[in-house]
């Protein structure tokens, strides 16, 4: 059983993520709560295995609990439960420390299935919204972030980051490429290494700041 903790300042969503997840064996909601103060107490004496925070409410919004937790070293993985004018603040959400995001109208499947992704050490980047994160990054100004250009990928790593910054998964990937699993992980490792980064959400997210997929 999967233990999650439930952060919205809207009752009704709050309600309805909670009812769609009692439809589901896997899931044990153990707390809720609406704003980011509630959050941190949440985490603290509920110890979830996955938190779902929303981004905009009142008082310590969602950025902020994220800052928060990361400075008190929480391992807490975050799922972020968001809009589609939210791309900024997804973008801010997953360099503060977030492990995926999901569109809060998703099936139950979906966000069953992403709950576990995470819970297991894993991190998702919904499909959905890759191309509106491509256009947030590109609309930038260039330097913002002040990088420094980090040694280039293969064709083929930058055909595996791709795929990956479109929700597929290894097994996926391999399959559209026709490569072993292993190949397929072991590109991604040489990826991460690269860019200096740990798992695929920051890959995708330092690929955007850099402009490695820019024709993807």
């Amino acid at each position: 059983m999967t233990r999650v903790a439930l952060v919205d300042d809207q009752t009704l969503v709050r309600q309805g993520i909670r009812s769609l997840l009692a439809l589901s064996e896997e899931i044990e909601v153990v707390g809720e709560g609406d704003d980011g103060d509630a959050a941190l107490e949440l985490v603290a004496t509920s110890a979830p295995d996955v938190l779902l925070l929303d981004l905009r409410m009142p008082r310590r919004d969602g950025i902020a609990t994220l800052e928060a937790l990361a400075a008190r070293g929480s391992t807490v993985p975050v799922l972020v439960l968001t809009t589609f004018d939210d791309d900024e603040l997804v973008l801010r959400a997953l360099r503060a420390g977030a492990k995926g995001y999901l569109l809060k109208d998703v099936t139950l499947d979906q966000l069953v299935s992403a709950i576990r992704l995470l819970a297991e050490g894993g991190t998702l980047l919904q499909p959905g919204l890759t191309d509106r994160l491509f256009r947030a990054v590109s609309a930038r100004p260039a330097g913002v972030e002040g990088f420094e250009q980090p040694e280039s990928l293969t064709t083929r790593e930058t055909d595996v980051l791709r795929l990956a910054a479109a929700g597929y998964s290894n097994a996926e990937i391999a399959s559209a490429l026709h490569l072993a699993a292993g190949t397929v992980k072991n590109h991604l490792s040489s990826v991460f290494l690269k860019l200096g980064v740990r798992d695929r959400t920051r890959a995708v997210l330092r690929a955007l700041d850099l402009g490695i997929l820019d024709d993807a």
